[in-house]
């Protein structure tokens, strides 16, 4: 039986990449002047440079788990149609929309005893979560079953490191991850943090440099310490509308490490409206995270 790899949109994938693989996304949604969107429409463009517009522009986003009853009927679909279904889901630790939409399956399997459905809490976040599902929509047409490519998920899901640097401050205070204090402070004396996802898929402040450039050289840093090289060696790059300087951060990975397949992808709107315009993050597969 064929099997369905669903994911959300936290995953930050290229429109692209989704079509190419037929992946199910489910749209993870934001807030802004009281009018709800979704973080992504089948078949629609992505215009993500206008949404970081209207945060430059002062705008305040909030943002939300996918709406249920729509990723309910989504998810049933899937199954009526005869598929097993993979879903590759946010961190825990960062969103409730893996526990929501695990739920869901469960209570779905009960009236669909002869699918398989699988559920991974990747505990990554952005472009981390899109590295895992994007290889395995790539063992899955090279035949992989569902059990395989499940199995490979939850053993290498601790394998793909992120890193990311922050423009602006103001966004990591709003959302708790640093004290007013410490942004405004940081802010004048020009202090980029640099931070990761830990395994239990949080956040995490690393450490502190000065100026744009160096915590730019920090996130390349960590990729050359630490990278490994499993077959078909991908980064993924993200940004807040920031591409030129993502341009830059790709030219210097493949300068410090000879790895050449490289992709670059705007960050969606849901991390982007807690990390803010100016976000560069850099995954790749390493040792650990």
């Amino acid at each position: 039986m064929a099997f369905k790899i669903v994911t959300d949109t936290s995953a930050n994938l290229t429109d692209e990449i989704v079509e190419k693989y037929d992946l199910a996304v489910l749209p993870l949604t934001f807030m802004i002047d009281g009018v709800q969107r979704k973080s992504y429409n089948k078949h629609e463009k992505s215009n993500l440079p206008a949404f970081y517009k209207e945060m430059r522009e002062g705008k305040v986003v909030t943002t939300s788990l996918p709406n249920l009853q729509d990723s309910k009927n989504e998810l049933e679909e899937i199954l009526k149609e005869g598929n097993n279904l993979l879903y590759i889901g946010f961190s825990s630790g960062l969103s409730g929309t893996y526990t929501a939409i695990d739920l869901i399956l469960k209570e779905l399997a009960s009236s669909y005893e002869n699918s398989k459905i699988y559920s991974v809490d990747t505990l990554a976040a952005a472009a981390g979560q899109g590295l895992l599902v994007w290889t395995a929509a790539e063992m899955r047409e090279d035949g992989k079953s569902i059990e395989e490519v499940y199995r490979w998920v939850e053993d290498n899901k601790f394998k793909v490191a992120h890193w990311f640097t922050v423009d602006d401050l103001h966004f990591l205070e709003r959302g708790g991850r640093v004290s007013k204090t410490a942004a405004f402070a940081g802010t004048m004396l020009n202090i980029k943090p640099v931070l990761h996802v830990d395994n239990e898929g949080h956040l995490i402040p690393m450490e502190k440099v000065r100026g744009r450039k160096k915590s730019i050289d920090a996130l390349v840093k960590h990729m050359e310490d630490t990278m490994n090289r499993p077959y078909d060696y991908k980064v993924l790059i993200s940004h807040g509308d920031c591409e030129d300087e993502a341009q830059f951060l790709k030219d210097k990975v493949i300068e410090k490490t000879g790895v050449n397949n490289v992709h670059i992808n705007c960050l969606d709107p849901v991390i982007g409206a807690h990390s803010g315009p100016g976000t560069l993050a850099l995954f790749f597969f390493a040792a650990g995270r």
